[in-house]
């Protein structure tokens, strides 16, 4: 609110508002007053009249009464006077003189005093302004008086602030000046005396300013000399923090462009030592060879180091989400670190248990890139004993799981100072940098913003001299429900006996085998002629310093083949005049190198092959033919060669779409393989033009080459009707897996996954014990064979309603069915699979369903074990006369 506002109100808004109250209240006592002057006035004339009355209340007529009713209505403001008694019809007798508004009227009634029975009173009615015209008399009065007040309030209002107003006006025009530097603006010191000490308080502080014009104090000239350096600073650091945004903006831009120029050329290059490394060379030859490669490798994992350094400090490292298989991206890793653990005699073994999902969707690349960073740490801090990888699943939400890794290794540990700071950059303990050299300290930073950037998390459990543990915990999307993985060889009635001193890696592979179909003996002794079975197909064992002169001659005399597992590649004095049942295998374990060490070793089944899966393309025998749509030549000749070394020989090949289609409307293909990014057509409208010509194209199955496989890509490829999306550089695996899904080939050997589950030790109890299931039926044998038939029938249909309940986390319905089984197994010969129901079932009602997924896997492994000792007793032997029973 304004001065003069407030001068308004304190001058003329108030005291108009005063008087106004004060006029009401006069008005309201003026009024009572003249009320009460009037009935006063009439009671005075009813008392004078009152004996007149009195006498004439006797007579029979009304004559007489009517000569002091006249003179009393001559009374001044009387219109009326009339006479009333309690003998009047619906009158009551007024008990004091009251003054009334009655039909319009004002009246007087007045009690005759005097007259006690029957009582009389006198109605006196009033003119109608009798009441009225003084109080319009007394309004009018009190408008003119206000009206004058208001006036000259209003004339006291403008006048007194204005003065005092104009004199504030000219103070704020004079400091107005001073600030602008009129040093000499002054103001008149006359006026009221209040505005005139300001007035002359303004006048001194305009001479002060005055005076110090021309001559500042030292002080001053200090803070003016400190603030000009300040604002000069100020100015040097904008420009330069402008500068290092620019840089940084270039240095982001040079590192996006200069990335794919530096990676490309490198990836030809090892694409095509790779291939090179497969062909015959001479010794120095493939020396030079093998330095290339790692040379190259080297050369782009530090280009990948700094580019994902790089991108993390800025914000800007995107993750894909393609479809991928954490058992081969483990075996990967572990075969990519194998030679340096080989160097040093370590075991490495990867363990992916049975409830971790086949196919499940991530970014595998930035995936690897963890492990192979936790695992080179693992290789390079321990100079003896293990290094074992486990991944499990931790938990299950709206079709995605939490997996659970853990990388532990028997080396030298960490401080607990160097754990709390080992996630940070440039960052690596004393005794690390003295005792293995080497190394940045970006790793472990990046792999904990890679996981960050995934929703995951990373910790180290670690001692001095007691090895290390990294948990990992990464959350993947699932694309294929929970499954047992497809075996990658068929064993199928063979008996295979295994020597493994190594505990995990013994439990691994007899799981595998077991998997596979095998009957597996572990020998805790390294196996002789004298204490093989009859029958066995092959042995396995495991050589941890080679072969010398004795165990050669052991092996030799062998009745069957011989797969060797050694912890580094053999001297070839060693391995040299082998026979050909021998065969050495380099660890690390892998399914698929495993797979293909056997189908060397042992002669192929005797039953049919597996037919090609349902969906694939070919229908035929006839070799399958692929085309190749690509505009760059060099990729059209590095994938052509890796098809060729997987049997397909004379791919067809296209520099372009148009070329394609052309192709297309002459040729028939199995298996497109697709450049997305081409001049003209690129590979989408490719695509749909193929299908487009109808026939078998309709169907015919188109793979996506691509070098962006972000997951709204991968997304837009596979809607668009390509069947599945691969990754430039080509990994030769994914290829595989590809052709094996939509030309039935064979899955081609390298690492692939590795299936683990907690086992009871193999040779603590037998699978089936005639003479238990004997003794448990009461001694008779025939009881005894009836119940365990009845418990090989209901086989799948318990370990399917375990499945479902177990699928569906029904924890009530899962202990009936785990019960169920457990009953079942009481009275049959069947040890193992009966003291596994019964530990699950224990620790079912003690800790729940979220601590048995161990011995679920162990009941899982043992129902099948029961299936293979069924298959094999249900296989005809061959008797001494050629015959069969």
């Amino acid at each position: 609110m304004t001065l003069w506002l407030r001068l308004l109100l304190a001058l003329l808004v108030i005291p108009w508002l005063l008087m106004l109250a004060l006029g009401g209240w006069q008005f309201a006592a003026d009024d009572r007053q003249r009320r009460e002057a009037l009935v006063t006035r009439i009671e005075d004339g009813v008392r004078l009249l009152a004996p007149a009355l009195a006498e004439a209340r006797d007579t029979v007529t009304p004559t007489p009464r009517a000569a002091p009713l006249e003179r009393l209505a001559r009374l001044t403001d009387v219109a009326d006077v009339r006479w009333r008694d309690s003998g009047s019809a619906d009158s009551t007798p007024p008990a004091r003189t009251s003054l009334i508004r009655r039909d319009g009227r004002t009246h007087v009634i007045v009690p005759l005093p005097g007259v006690a029975s029957p009582a009389a009173w006198l109605d006196v009615t009033l003119h109608d302004g009798a009441l009225s015209l003084p109080r319009y008399r007394q309004l009018a009065g009190w408008a003119i008086a206000l009206a004058l007040a208001m006036l000259m309030l209003g004339l006291t209002a403008l006048l007194v602030p204005r003065r005092a107003l104009a004199t504030l006006a000219e103070q704020r025009h004079v400091l107005e000046r001073l600030r602008a530097g009129d040093r000499r603006a002054r103001l008149p010191t006359e006026g009221p005396r209040e505005l005139a000490l300001l007035s002359r308080a303004i006048n001194g502080l305009a001479d002060t300013l005055a005076s110090g014009r021309h001559g500042d104090t030292p002080v001053t000239t200090e803070l003016r000399a400190s603030l000009q350096t300040i604002e000069r600073q100020n100015a040097e650091l904008e420009s330069a923090r402008q500068q290092a945004q620019d840089a940084n903006r270039v240095k982001s831009e040079f590192l996006a462009n200069v990335s794919h120029e530096i990676r490309t050329p490198l990836n030809g290059i090892i694409g095509f030592c790779r291939l090179l490394e497969r062909s015959p060379l001479e010794a120095r030859q493939q020396e030079w060879l093998e330095n290339v490669t790692l040379a190259a490798d080297n050369l782009l994992s530090l280009v990948n180091g700094i580019l994902d350094f790089s991108k993390l400090e800025a914000g800007k490292l995107s993750l894909d989400t393609t479809s991928l298989d954490i058992a081969e991206i483990i075996d990967e890793v572990l075969l990519l670190q194998a030679p340096a653990a080989q160097d040093k005699d370590l075991e490495m073994l990867g363990l992916v248990y049975d409830d971790v999902p086949a196919t499940l969707s991530g970014d595998p690349l930035r995936i690897r890139q963890i492990l192979t960073n936790l695992v080179h740490n693992a290789v390079k801090f321990t100079d003896h004993g293990e290094i074992l990888v486990r991944v499990q699943v931790e938990a299950e939400h709206d079709g995605d799981v939490m997996l659970g890794i853990r990388v532990s290794d028997t080396g030298i540990g960490l401080a607990e100072e160097v754990r709390d700071q080992l996630f940070q950059p440039f960052v690596q303990g004393e005794s690390t940098r003295l005792s293995h050299p080497g190394g940045t300290g970006l790793g472990l930073m990046i792999c904990r913003k890679l996981l960050d950037q995934m929703h995951g998390d990373i910790r180290a459990d670690s001692a001095p001299e007691g090895g290390t543990t990294f948990h990992v915990t990464l959350p993947l999307g699932v694309v294929t429900p929970a499954a047992e993985r497809r075996p990658a060889l068929d064993l199928g009635g063979r008996r295979l006996v295994l020597r493994e001193p190594h505990t995990p890696s013994r439990r691994a592979l007899a799981h595998l085998l077991q998997r596979a179909g095998a009957e597996v003996l572990v020998l805790e002794r390294p196996a002789t002629a004298e204490s093989l079975p009859a029958d066995t197909d092959l042995v396995i064992e495991a050589v941890s310093t080679g072969i010398d002169p004795g165990a050669r001659t052991r092996l030799e005399q062998l009745p069957c083949p011989a797969l060797l597992l050694g912890r580094s590649e053999p001297r070839e004095l060693e391995t040299s005049g082998l026979p050909d049942t021998l065969r050495w295998f380099t660890k690390p374990l892998t399914r698929a190198r495993l797979a293909a060490a056997l189908h060397e070793l042992l002669p192929p089944p005797a039953h049919p092959p597996t037919p090609i899966a349902a969906g694939a393309f070919r229908a035929t025998a006839s070799p399958p033919r692929v085309m190749i749509v690509d505009d760059i030549a060099s990729n059209r000749l590095l994938v052509s060669e890796l098809l060729r070394q997987r049997g397909i020989e004379g791919a067809l090949c296209a520099d372009s779409g148009e070329a394609a289609l052309a192709l297309a409307r002459r040729q028939r293909v199995d298996l497109v393989l697709m450049d997305i990014r081409m001049p003209g057509m690129d590979g989408i409208a490719t695509a749909a033009a193929l299908r487009r010509l109808g026939g078998a194209w309709r169907h015919c199955p188109i793979v996506a080459l691509t070098a962006h496989a972000r997951a709204e890509d991968t997304r837009s490829l596979l809607d668009s009707g390509m069947q599945a999306v691969l990754t430039k550089p080509l990994d030769e695996h994914a290829l595989g897996r590809v052709l094996s899904d939509h030309l039935a080939l064979p899955p081609s050997p390298g690492p692939v996954a590795s299936a683990h589950g907690t086992t009871l030790e193999d040779d603590e109890l037998p699978v089936v014990d005639t003479e238990l299931g004997i003794t448990l039926a009461g001694g008779q044998p025939a009881l005894a064979e009836r119940m365990l038939a009845a418990l090989l029938e209901s086989l799948d249909e318990i370990e399917a309603e375990l499945r479902r309940t177990y699928a569906l986390d029904d924890e009530s319905a899962f202990l009936d069915a785990v019960h169920h089984l457990n009953g079942a197994c009481r009275y049959c010969g069947v040890p193992q699979l009966a003291l596994v129901a019964e530990t699950l079932e224990s620790r079912l009602r003690a800790q729940g369903i979220a601590s048995v997924a161990d011995i679920y896997v162990t009941l899982l492994e043992a129902l099948q074990r029961l299936r293979a000792w069924r298959a094999e007793q249900a296989r005809p032997v061959t008797t001494p006369d050629g015959g069969e029973r």
